[in-house]
């Protein structure tokens, strides 16, 4: 485990760093979630193996400090993503980030593009979203206000997410859950899709074949993002198929790799 100071009050960021060759790879989870857990296993598969990998877990979450001084939004943790890469020395690195993991992502390559070569983003927020009350996922949290959620609305949440994601969720401070979902529903500004757009790295988006065709492919297509249906997953995919994953990301991170869409080897038009 590593770990390193990101705020002037001194919290710290850890992640789970594993040894092997440059570019250096990182990996960047979701809300309520943590990277080792969601991607320790794929990060070993012998197609993504070998490179050096570093599993960190966002302020608030995982093993990493969580402050209830700090902001929580998209571009607060970028900044905080960026302080421990530049303390792990680790310019130019290949970002994989799942759900809100890659909403920061894509901030981040935006506010400090030396720290970013190449993104795969893993079913990640692109868009802002309504606060529902009793819906899953961020939208359900955000629509409480911070008091609320502190007094016991997350027990509905807990309650709505089920064992395995509340077994990660646990982990995150009340205070970071409640106000990254908020900023997560608001999105950034301008909003991640736009951003998106605007990068001039190589960029790919992984999303389940289920859900059918993402909103606005096209778009994404004409400005260079590879867009990606994964089959038999959900929007764990790195969980729920990690062979299927792990050929995709290793596609989109392979130095041939060109920026159009395609579904896992066919290419789309």
């Amino acid at each position: 485990m590593r770990d390193a100071v990101v705020t002037t009050e001194g919290d710290r960021i850890r992640w789970a760093e594993l040894p092997g060759r440059e570019p250096t790879r990182v990996y960047v989870h979701g809300l309520g979630a943590t990277s080792p857990a969601y991607f320790a296993g794929v990060a070993a598969h012998p197609l993504l193996a070998g490179h050096r990998s570093l599993l960190v877990d966002l302020l608030g979450h995982g093993i990493s400090d969580r402050p209830v001084t700090f902001d929580y939004t998209l571009e607060g943790h970028a900044d905080a993503l960026a302080a421990a890469l530049t303390a792990a020395g680790a310019a130019g690195a290949e970002v994989i980030a799942h759900s809100m993991g890659g909403s920061v992502a894509v901030v981040l390559a935006a506010r400090h593009p030396h720290l970013v070569s190449r993104l795969v983003l893993v079913d990640a927020n692109l868009d802002p979203i309504p606060p529902t009350p009793g819906s899953g996922g961020s939208s359900g949290i955000a629509a409480h206000t911070e008091e609320e959620f502190l007094a016991g609305g997350w027990r509905e949440v807990r309650d709505r997410a089920g064992a395995h994601w509340w077994s990660t969720m646990r982990l995150a401070g009340l205070e970071a859950l409640h106000r990254s979902a908020v900023h997560l529903t608001r999105g950034s500004v301008p909003i991640m899709r736009e951003i998106l757009m605007e990068l001039t790295i190589p960029r790919t988006f992984l999303l389940p074949e289920d859900d059918g065709p993402l909103p606005g492919a096209d778009a994404l297509a004409e400005a260079g993002v590879a867009v990606v249906p994964i089959p038999d997953c959900g929007h764990n995919i790195m969980l729920d198929n990690p062979e299927a994953f792990a050929r995709a990301t290793a596609h989109a991170l392979a130095p041939t790799t060109t920026t159009t869409s395609h579904i896992v080897g066919t290419p789309v038009r």
